[in-house]
């Protein structure tokens, strides 16, 4: 047998052998590559028991029990203090709650738990407050309907044992997403959106919506209501607000200003719409819950994180940028979103203090103070709507930018007024 013979006879058999091993790790030990559906109780809430049906998904899931600050040094999962970087706050939500504490949110499983130890509740408090960190408001909802909402919140978070978990956004016997929100399937429908007939696409964000989204409390009965009858950007909820609906005209006042403040309640969703991905159709999921493998099986992480920590997941099924490329881009957004939300919070603040200085002036000019508090209700809510989402305007930066734009103007309008109506001359 010649070399060429003997090298052919080599180069075959090797082929044989890799074919026949890809054969075997392809059929014979073909790893399973989903999931079979396995149906919980209804009335099951224990995330721990639905983890053993879906042990990839739960384990990813307690990721969320960790704490870390945001890979860009915005938001994070690190429960602490906003007002230790935004001083603003302490004049900004004087005579709220929010003035008290004001902590970076945890992760879900601390739902229940942050609230429970959150220094702006108290004996007062209604059960409307319960309505985002458990999945047993299906319970309170089947029995009360939005009776709950008015209850003590102490006699409902004595009945919660389950923070926000798998039940909140999955069906128990079948697995399919859903909304357990009352106050979002109501706002959608009062849009002419019919949540149960939405695409399984469509679902991935609005689990996420029915709870990170702006909200008010109707007065009297504690209702939960989602203020989107008139669009969901900033300027539409603020001109809905202006209508004062169901009674409701502010969230509190302002004890130096008396400027009557609405208080913004994470608008993630609202953000998120009208972005880039969400006009897009790129879900809350796509990036924040993304697809995995592990051993062969595709699951979606429950780990609900800065898409930054799960680039390769998150990002690369549609971007060709490089990670750094990637991480700078975000980053620069958020630091140029911070020094305007920055800026815009430190003038609402001296806004509040004009005020308060021209109305002790003998002889003031009320309708100019009155017109000062309008435009600074107004430039308040424009900065505390990119304040109080978690995303520092990513979600769309475009809008972020401009409504803190219209934020300074405003809040600069505002101690103009403010001191004209004290007869100071401001040219």
């Amino acid at each position: 047998m010649n070399k060429p013979q003997k090298f052919l006879i080599a180069f075959l058999t090797t082929m044989v052998v890799v074919f026949g091993a890809v054969v075997i790790r392809v059929w014979a030990l073909k790893p399973p590559v989903g999931f079979k559906v396995a149906a919980i109780p209804a009335g099951e809430y224990d995330p721990a028991v639905w983890g053993k049906s879906y042990p990839l998904q739960y384990k990813s899931f307690q990721k969320n029990l960790e704490s870390a600050p945001s890979p860009t040094g915005y938001g994070g999962s690190v429960k602490e203090q906003k007002a230790d970087r935004q001083p603003e706050i302490y004049t900004n939500f004087k005579g709220n709650p929010f003035s008290k504490d004001y902590t970076e949110d945890r992760g879900h499983p601390y739902s229940l738990e942050d609230l429970r130890e959150s220094k702006r509740i108290g004996p007062t408090s209604k059960g409307a407050c319960i309505t985002c960190k458990t999945p047993q408001l299906e319970v309170f909802y089947n029995e009360m309907g939005w009776s709950y909402a008015n209850k003590p919140l102490e006699e409902l978070l004595n009945r919660s044992q389950h923070p926000v978990s798998c039940a909140n956004c999955h069906d128990p016997e079948t697995m399919s997403l859903r909304v357990i929100n009352p106050a979002f399937i109501e706002a959608m429908a009062r849009r002419g959106y019919d949540v149960t007939k939405a695409s399984r696409e469509e679902m991935r964000s609005f689990v996420c919506g029915q709870c990170h989204a702006e909200y008010y409390f109707a007065p009297g009965s504690s209702q939960v209501i989602f203020p989107w009858d008139k669009g969901v950007t900033p300027q539409e909820m603020y001109q809905y607000y202006a209508a004062k609906p169901n009674g409701f005209g502010q969230d509190f006042f302002q004890p130096d200003s008396q400027v009557p403040v609405l208080k913004a309640q994470h608008p993630d969703f609202e953000e998120w719409q009208n972005g880039t991905h969400g006009k897009f159709g790129v879900s809350c999921a796509d990036c924040h819950m993304p697809y995995m493998r592990e051993n062969g099986r595709k699951y979606s992480s429950h780990w609900i994180t800065s898409p930054l920590r799960t680039i390769e997941d998150s990002c690369f099924p549609c971007h060709t940028e490089n990670r750094d490329q990637l991480y700078n881009q975000v980053k620069a957004t958020q630091d140029n979103v911070w020094q305007l939300q920055h800026t815009a919070g430190l003038l609402v603040a001296r806004g509040h203090a004009a005020i308060a200085k021209a109305a002790t002036m003998p002889g003031v000019n009320r309708e100019e103070l009155d017109k000062s508090r309008e435009l600074l209700r107004r430039a308040q809510w424009y900065w505390d709507f990119l304040a109080a989402s978690n995303s520092m305007g990513f979600h769309n930066s475009v809008q972020g930018l401009n409504t803190l734009g219209q934020s300074i103007d405003l809040a600069n309008q505002s101690i103009d007024a403010a001191n004209r109506a004290a007869g100071v001359n401001t040219l």
